[in-house]
């Protein structure tokens, strides 16, 4: 039951608001505990909370005002300086703000929150009479999972329905891809050539999350809401304008063609607007793009409150510092980016700083510095996780990971000390004995790169031990287009991320050569491993590659053998959520309409068997 009906908007605008406030809210105090005697930032957080109580009090939400008005008493008290800032006290202080935010996600369900916890009030009760009880509450939560759909094999895909769901509209004909005799699709319309316009296919409001439902009934979608500034929809407006001007412009010179006149002018005339289109049209494809970029302080913002609790919980002196806050993304892309930065601030303050002790001993500051910054180079976004610790040593990653039986013995004499730090990812290593409510359960890292892959990222870590460890994430600066290159194969189009093609080489027979019963050839004097995407997704092919993709993904440099190709494109991505082919991350639309099914190489990499010269040849599986 909505506990707010009618004030469905007003409960909207009060969450995204007070939020935010309270957001800053928690990074001024943290702020402030470094500065105590700061009076214009203590009235920055009396002004934030008093606010968030004005607005919980004109949604009537009692509760919560009760709780923002006492805690407001006590930040009266320190302006006045009636009582010392102690860590106590502010223990007391960041607990009654995560109680506001628990609130927050209650009013979020359109239920009024319950009473703030006896304790929490005694406590605060006590710090205004000048007597400290420090409430139990668990600092730092451990992340939220989400569920993965079902892998589904690329046999069972109801081809009519996901054309459907790409379009929104159905098909004439019986199938979008008619089934060869494997019963497989086996063939589909030319997709489009290199060079070709990025295919027309309705944008999701919000790529990675907007779900393509192969079932009879469309899943209902969360709605979202974005801030955008205003001279960038003025932008759009302008374009459109323009847009419609041209299009006007190229019905006139068509009219006038069809009723005979085609004199060289009239062509050329009509050849200038059709340019003049394409430029109007790609311009305005970016500004809508820009209205999506979001700068990823707003994301950032979350963390120096979560670093400063943990580091209070394991007796560690922490300070996180940002930079780059001003950097935009796409905002789909900044909200799926919470996780793997919870994990990695987590992991730099449990495993990376060590206690004020060791670092005294060490010849080290007592506080720790831990760095969190943006930065955007060219098409990409690189974000850094970098401490001042005690870093990490190959030597005992690579005992660890022998130890946990994640590699054996002989492997990891194999591995040098950058291949040794990509081990911290793999499912199950950790470096932790002991399991505690932080870490030693080994899935924090495995979660980071899971995540980062989903987001089309890569992340690499450089550590120096006794100086500290750098983790950098890389990312596309949007989702929602993706350039992509188009290969063929049984006549079906596939799509291959462009960032982790190299090259496209010719396969020639007789330059395969066989290494330890695998298929290999020699590109400038390196013997690299071919893969055939027929065996990679379990198809029958019916007649030898005559191509390669030379590429490079997760570490690994191999060469894609494949029918043909079509070029370059950029896509829209539609993922596939309930439905979930092995390794397909996703369908689009060529400019012909024909269905382009973009590959996960990640996880056909994982699951993928080696292919010998005469399977390749004899074009078997």
């Amino acid at each position: 039951m909505n506990e707010f009906a009618g004030m469905e908007e007003l409960l909207k605008d009060f969450l995204m608001e007070a939020g935010e406030l309270l957001s800053q809210v928690d990074n001024k105090l943290v702020e402030l505990e470094k500065r105590p005697a700061d009076k214009e930032l203590l009235n920055d957080i009396f002004r934030g909370f008093h606010t968030i109580k004005g607005g919980a009090g004109f949604l009537n939400v009692d509760n919560m005002v009760t709780l923002c008005h006492r805690t407001e008493n006590l930040f009266d008290k320190l302006r006045n300086s009636e009582i010392a800032l102690t860590p106590e006290l502010m223990d007391i202080i960041m607990a009654a703000t995560a109680t506001v935010r628990d609130m927050f996600d209650t009013l979020a369900q359109g239920v009024q929150p319950k009473a703030a916890d006896p304790g929490l009030l005694a406590s605060l009760d006590a710090a205004l009479a000048g007597r400290l009880a420090t409430p139990s509450r668990e600092v730092a939560a451990s992340p939220r999972t989400e569920t993965t759909p079902a892998d589904e094999n690329l046999d069972g895909i109801n081809w009519d329905v996901l054309h459907a769901a790409l379009t929104g509209r159905t098909l004439d004909a019986p199938s979008a891809v008619p089934a060869g005799d494997s019963g497989t699709p086996a063939s589909a319309a030319q997709a489009t050539a290199a060079g070709s316009t990025t295919p027309t296919i309705q944008q999701p409001p919000a790529p990675g999350r907007a779900a393509v439902n192969l079932g009879p009934q469309q899943s209902l979608q969360k709605e979202t809401t974005i801030r955008v500034d205003t001279a960038r929809l003025d932008q759009v407006l302008n374009l459109s304008g323009e847009i419609g001007l041209t299009k006007n412009r190229i019905a006139n010179l068509k009219s006038q063609i069809l009723h005979g006149r085609q004199d060289p002018e009239t062509l050329k005339a009509l050849d200038l607007a059709v340019n003049q289109l394409d430029l109007l049209v790609s311009d305005l494809q970016n500004a809508v793009m820009k209205t999506r970029m979001q700068p990823i302080g707003r994301l950032f913002q979350k963390y120096p409150r979560l670093a400063r609790d943990l580091a209070r919980q394991l007796g560690k002196d922490v300070e996180l510092v940002l930079s780059g806050e001003e950097t935009e993304l796409d905002k789909t892309m900044i909200e799926d980016l919470n996780d793997p930065l919870v994990h990695l601030v987590r992991n730099a303050v449990d495993h990376g700083i060590e206690s004020p002790e060791e670092r005294v001993a060490a010849n080290k500051p007592a506080k720790a510095l831990i760095t969190l910054s943006a930065s955007q180079v060219g098409d990409h976004v690189f974000i850094e996780v970098a401490d001042d610790g005690r870093g990490m040593r190959p030597d005992v990653i690579r005992q660890k990971a022998v130890e946990k039986g994640i590699i054996d013995a002989d492997t990891a004499n194999t591995l040098d000390d950058r291949q040794s730090l990509q081990l911290i990812f793999l499912p199950g290593f950790s470096t932790k004995d002991q399991i505690s409510s932080v870490s030693g359960r080994g899935v924090g890292m495995d979660v980071v790169k899971t995540n980062i892959t989903k987001l089309n990222g890569k992340i690499d870590v450089l550590s120096v031990p006794g100086q500290g460890t750098t983790f950098t994430i890389s990312l596309p600066l949007t989702l929602a287009i993706l350039p992509v290159l188009v290969v063929r194969l049984n006549d079906q189009s596939f799509a291959v991320p462009l960032s982790l093609v190299r090259e496209i080489i010719p396969i020639k027979p007789d330059e395969l050569q066989r290494v330890s019963g695998r298929a290999t050839l020699v590109v400038r004097e390196e013997v690299l491993p071919v893969r055939s995407l027929a065996t990679m997704i379990g198809w029958k092919s019916h007649r030898p590659p005559a191509y390669g993709v030379l590429m490079h993904v997760a570490e690994s440099t191999f060469i894609l053998a494949v029918d043909g190709f079509v070029g370059r494109d950029d896509v829209v991505i539609k993922p596939l959520a309930d439905i979930k082919p092995k390794g397909i991350a996703g369908a689009t639309l060529s400019g012909d309409g024909s269905i382009v099914l973009v590959l996960d190489m990640e996880e056909l990499l994982a699951n993928a068997q080696a292919d010998t010269p005469s399977s390749l040849l004899a074009g078997a599986v």
